[in-house]
């Protein structure tokens, strides 16, 4: 690792945990930081970012913080501490941390090495083929001639895409139209016949140049990527290889451990 990439990595470490001590707030002394408020958003507003967010949804995201801190006190000065119910779940939560804490560690030490991860990719090879597949956009139109007129029209912008992808919100008749007509990711038996062929003859970057007909109307198709049949590449699946056998090595290694666990433990089970 040179020198200029370690002091880069030591900066943004560095501003990552400012950002996370960052105080927003403070309760009656209580400190509200950034890091308190990502754990909120992500527990209770899934794939929000308080970064991306308005100055009024921040506010309200720390409004509610700052509830939360109060009624914490409240409870507190009620003796909720010392209420049976919350001891019990109290219990309850600090066993399942201790464990969730104990088992990630457990699997942390488990190492794989890259004899292993190669010895079951060569031994398993039916499990890492894949079909041939494209990715693509399309424009749905129920005539050829209104069809003909868009390819025409495409064929003298520009901006190849571009145009596609605004034609396809104006006017594509299919569900994929809002999307500028992306169908996404697809094997060649997803589609119907007529529609897959001309998609995976086509070149990258490149439309159909005659109508396609299907059953749903007539197709302009532009294709964003494909991919041919055969076997996927070693290193495209190493990593999830790898992760695979740690996963089995560890609920074998779990097995073993309840087993032995077991012979010596006194259990009833009514």
């Amino acid at each position: 690792m040179n020198i200029i990439f370690k002091i880069l990595l030591i900066s943004l470490l560095s501003t990552l945990t400012l950002i996370s001590s960052e105080i927003v707030a403070q309760v009656n002394g209580k400190k509200i930081t950034r890091n308190d408020i990502d754990t909120f958003i992500a527990k209770s507003i899934p794939g929000a970012r308080y970064s991306s967010m308005s100055f009024k949804q921040k506010r309200k995201v720390v409004d509610q913080l700052v509830d939360r801190a109060l009624y914490i006190e409240v409870a507190k000065q009620e003796g909720i501490e010392n209420d049976i119910a919350y001891k019990t779940a109290l219990i309850k939560v600090q066993e399942n941390l201790m464990l969730d804490i104990w088992m990630k560690k457990r699997l942390d030490a488990i190492l794989i090495d890259e004899r292993e991860i190669r010895d079951y990719y060569q031994k398993h090879t039916h499990k890492f083929y894949q079909e041939a597949a494209a990715s693509a956009r399309h424009i749905l139109v129920s005539t050829e001639s209104e069809a003909k007129e868009i390819i025409k029209e495409l064929q003298r912008s520009r901006n190849l895409k571009e145009r596609f992808i605004q034609l396809a919100h104006e006017r594509s008749t299919g569900p994929s139209s809002k999307n500028g007509g992306d169908l996404g990711w697809f094997s060649q038996d997803q589609m119907v016949p007529e529609f897959s062929n001309a998609a995976l003859a086509l070149n990258i970057g490149e439309i159909t140049t005659t109508p396609v007909k299907t059953h749903f109307g007539y197709h302009i198709i532009y294709l964003t990527d494909k991919r041919p049949s055969g076997k996927i590449p070693y290193e495209k699946v190493k990593e999830s290889i790898a992760t695979s056998l740690k996963l089995e090595k560890f609920k074998q290694s779990l097995k073993i451990l309840s087993q032995n666990l077991r012979q010596s433990a006194k259990i009833t089970i009514k």
